[in-house]
């Protein structure tokens, strides 16, 4: 006959490897639901993506034509695109406007640069470079016609 301490050990370990069994089974079964619902996400994220691509693609620009081929002499800002690849005009204003403390109106802009801010002539196109760089998601443009760098 078996000792009816040890008796009492075994069932209670069975005991606690049941409980533990259904708490891993639940586990198991929420695991495997979470893994299914980021399936669906992802596959979700990938077609909003294209989508979102599609949409950027039939919204930007079309580009200007040199010599027959298609040009855009400021182009959409993207992660990986450097000032450089602006004209030496824009990357000039766009070091003014970081140059300046905060956001800075066109006038503020065209006096760092040297532009003669007294006459409106010169002071408009340099407004449309700031807008046309605005659009294209080189600077940010708060209310109020001022203008600041982007994060």
């Amino acid at each position: 006959m078996l000792d009816p301490e040890l008796l009492e050990w075994i069932t209670a370990r069975r005991a606690q490897l049941d409980e533990l069994e259904e708490q891993l089974v639940k586990q198991l079964v929420e695991a495997r639901a979470e893994r299914d619902e980021l399936a669906v996400t992802e596959r979700v994220l990938d077609r909003v993506s294209v989508q979102l691509a599609d949409e950027r693609a039939s919204a930007a620009p079309a580009p200007g034509q040199v010599g027959g081929r298609p040009v855009m002499l400021i182009p959409h800002r993207t992660p990986d695109m450097e000032e450089t690849m602006l004209p030496p005009d824009y990357q000039r204003i766009l070091a003014a406007v970081r140059q300046a403390a905060g956001p800075v109106m066109a006038r503020q802009v065209g006096e760092i640069l040297g532009v003669d801010v007294t006459v409106r002539a010169k002071l408009e196109p340099l407004r449309g470079r700031l807008v046309r760089l605005a659009d294209r998601g080189w600077l940010r443009k708060p209310p109020v016609s001022r203008f600041t760098t982007r994060l």
